[in-house]
């Protein structure tokens, strides 16, 4: 409570009589100022106090409007108690800079200090917990402060919230700063997560056998390098509601004793090395409402009581190694909003599973698992639902109607199942008006690409920003139908059997700014007119695209067959992939125009004629891949002005002369340039230019011809044994459990 400084009003019983409703009130206005504001009268803030502010020196963008002139109980953030002291400094998002000066520690009457959400840097005064001893509310979040904490020999200490979360401090928590506090019963919140600390979590300094008197409601530890096997004594602390220690590298089981914590409500350990089963002992907190457990090492079913929890609202157990079936109990919890099961090894019928009592649920991830059976009916039911991803399972049948009646669904991925009738699938997903991601990459094998226009006449997938249909064998050609979704981002149709020219009218695509049509069967050239696309070429364009938020990440397979996570659409690369074609003729030196571009795949081809010096201006470009095709002349020396270029080669083409040295140029091995017999020269080719046959031209086309068609043999065998086996390769939004095989490297899973 802010307390203010004393004021006297004098006033007499006979005051009230006779005197005008108007004066009144006018007196009613005085005596509130009187009884609320400081007296303008009384007594200057303490002088020490005076000094002490003026030497903390602050550097902010608006100066703050502290004046030596001045009463600095008036000053901008400060109140002053009974006593003339400064009881709170309170300057959260200010703009201050610099370093928090030890002159602070003079301040010994303060009881409320919040600096958070600044610019300040440096280390803490040594005395500042020590001096400070009268401190209720500490917090310095969000600021840039390092170091470790300064150890405190004060025995009175009653803080009752700590938050220096989101700084650079490092070392161990020192138990010297809390025990007085957890002693006294005071300390409820202390939250250091976001920082660097190490060692272990000091759990019996806060919750001491028989202390449960104490009033600790939150702890938060996450984010952080605490390393030790997972504490234990944490259910002495009998009134805690969240406990936070995510996004460490704590090992071993779950303590039991987390189970005794009845009032919890918040339970979040992902992304540490907890192994074990997760005990049925559970199911005995009631009262929880987020339980987060991702991305460990936990196994077994989930505890079958599961559904004693009926306050749940957000389950996260991804990324572990459990098995068994959905628990019948879990549809007890009708309050679940969040339910992400997903790169786990569960099984059984996912249709027994009867999903219509959670009527909240909002998310729905069981990706990555070896559930079989068809899309269960009672899920469409469930109207509140906006995202659902069923992808790398063992689901067949087809898409029902019914799902049309999911108004609010904005995120669908089903991929990597053994769907059929994809005419009929498009047919009902056009109803879902709110779609914005649809993954449907290996299913639907060997059917005709759908080319009904009457799929977006009616309106339908206006909303599309992600459309992936890769890896399904798809027949055909590339419907006009896409060139009316209008809002499409991103656009995955690699890894099919397409024919046909690549559409000029991608160009009219306001929003398009990746597009995968590689590994298909496309002939033709390159459409001069995909060097226009706006989501490639125009600043306005990409600024005016929809490119943010994602319902649930996609995730992009690398050649280190690793998975990128991407959250939003602006964190995905802009790209053109056309590898593995039947595409021919000059690449347009128009292409300059692409300056956004990042990635520009279009290897294995018959592109023939000179590279062109246009290249020069993609100044955003990170991978150029120009290999097996038919170019000649030389590597233009301007490419190496592309500073930002890490992945290129133009191996088994054509080429000849000298290889451009500097820049990236010298980071590029051998492998770049291989099968090109008339280059030499440094960097990377042993072979000098001295050396060289005088004679320019094609003296070594037969050889390098030969070798590229028989490359081309070699990747088609390749390509067909795969899916005569029945691996799906290719390019799908979705995650992968299993390692990536095949050419197609660097697309969206």
């Amino acid at each position: 409570m802010i307390k203010m400084k004393p004021n006297k009003v004098i006033s007499s019983k006979d005051e009230k009589k006779d005197i005008p409703t108007t004066q009144l009130i006018f007196l009613g206005q005085w005596v509130f100022v009187l009884l609320f504001l400081p007296c303008c009268t009384s007594a200057a803030c303490d002088q020490v106090d005076r000094n002490a502010l003026l030497s903390l020196a602050f550097k902010v963008s608006l100066p703050l409007n502290w004046s030596a002139a001045s009463d600095c109980c008036y000053w901008e953030g400060i109140v002053c108690g009974l006593d003339d002291r400064v009881v709170h400094l309170w300057l959260p998002g200010r703009g201050l800079r610099g370093s928090i000066s030890p002159a602070i520690t003079n301040l010994t009457f303060l009881t409320h200090l919040n600096l958070s959400n600044n610019r300040l840097l440096g280390l803490l005064p040594d005395r500042l917990f020590s001096s400070l001893f009268r401190l209720q509310v500490l917090d310095l979040s969000f600021n840039r402060l390092n170091g470790h904490l300064p150890i405190s020999s004060n025995e009175a200490s009653k803080l009752q919230i700590v938050d220096l979360s989101s700084n650079y401090f490092n070392g161990t928590i020192p138990s010297s700063i809390l025990i007085p506090s957890v002693a006294a019963g005071s300390l409820a919140t202390f939250n250091v997560s976001n920082n660097s600390f190490a060692g272990s979590i000091p759990i019996s300094v806060f919750c001491k056998n028989g202390s449960n008197h104490s009033n600790l409601t939150i702890l938060d530890f996450s984010f952080n390098k605490f390393s030790e096997p997972i504490f234990t004594g944490l259910g002495t602390c009998s009134k805690l509601q969240v406990f936070r220690a995510g996004f460490n590298n704590l090992s071993g089981p779950l303590p039991d004793d987390i189970f005794d914590l009845a009032d919890l409500q918040q339970l979040s350990l992902p992304v540490n090395r907890l192994s074990g089963h997760i005990g049925d002992g559970i199911v005995r907190l009631t009262n929880l409402k987020l339980l987060e457990l991702y991305s460990n090492q936990l196994a077994g079913p989930i505890p079958s009581q599961i559904g004693n929890l009926c306050r749940l609202e957000e389950l996260a157990l991804h990324i572990n190694i459990l098995t068994g079936a959905l628990p019948e109990s879990l549809n007890n919890c009708t309050n679940l909003s969040t339910l992400n099961l997903r790169v786990n090894y569960m099984d059984g019928e996912l249709s027994a599973f009867n999903f219509s009592t959670l009527q909240r649920l909002t998310t729905l991830d069981l990706g990555n698992n070896n559930f079989a059976g068809e899309l269960p009916q009672s899920l469409y039911s469930c109207k509140s639902l906006t995202a659902v991803r069923f992808a790398n399972n063992r689901l067949i049948g087809q898409i029902s109607p019914e799902i049309g009646g999911l108004e609010s669904l904005a995120f669908l991925s089903i991929s990597n199942n053994f769907l059929s009738n994809a005419a009929g699938a498009f047919k009902n997903l056009r109803s879902c008006k709110n779609l914005t991601t649809l993954v449907l990459s290996k299913s639907f094998m060997n059917e005709p690409l759908p080319d009904d226009e009457s799929l977006v006449d009616s309106g339908g997938f206006q909303n599309i920003q992600v459309f992936a249909l890769g890896g399904c064998n798809f027949t055909g050609q590339v419907p006009p139908w896409f060139g009316k979704l209008k809002k499409l981002g991103v656009l995955d149709l690699s890894v099919n059997l397409l024919t046909g020219p690549i559409p000029s009218w991608f160009a009219t695509l306001p929003s398009l700014f990746y597009m995968d049509l590689s590994n298909n069967n496309l002939t033709g050239g390159f459409p001069k007119e995909l060097c226009g696309m706006p989501g490639l070429t125009s600043k306005e364009a990409i600024d005016l695209a929809d490119r943010s938020y994602i319902e649930l990440p996609v995730f992009v397979n690398t050649q280190a067959a690793t998975n990128q996570q991407y959250n939003q659409l602006s964190s995905l690369p802009p790209a053109i992939y056309l590898g593995n074609n039947c595409l021919g003729g000059n690449i347009p030196t128009e292409i300059g125009q692409l300056q956004f571009i990042l990635v520009l795949d279009l290897s294995r081809n018959s592109f023939s004629g000179s590279i062109p010096d246009q290249i020069r201006f993609l100044t955003n470009l990170e991978k150029l891949d120009l290999s097996y095709n038919h170019l000649s002349g030389e590597i233009p020396a301007s490419i190496k002005s592309l500073h930002f270029l890490s992945s290129f080669s133009v191996a088994y083409n054509d080429l000849q002369g000298l290889v451009p040295s500097g820049g990236q140029f010298n980071t590029f091995t051998n492998s770049s340039f291989e099968g090109n017999p008339g280059l030499c020269g440094p960097p990377m080719l042993s072979r000098s230019c001295l050396e060289m046959p005088r004679s320019p031209g094609a003296v070594f086309r037969t050889t390098n011809t030969h070798t590229y068609e028989t490359k081309k043999i070699l990747i088609a065998l390749v390509f067909g044994i795969f899916f005569g086996i029945g691996f799906g390769i290719g390019f799908t939004i979705d995650d992968a459990k299993i390692p990536f095989h095949g050419w197609c490297m660097n697309k969206l899973i």
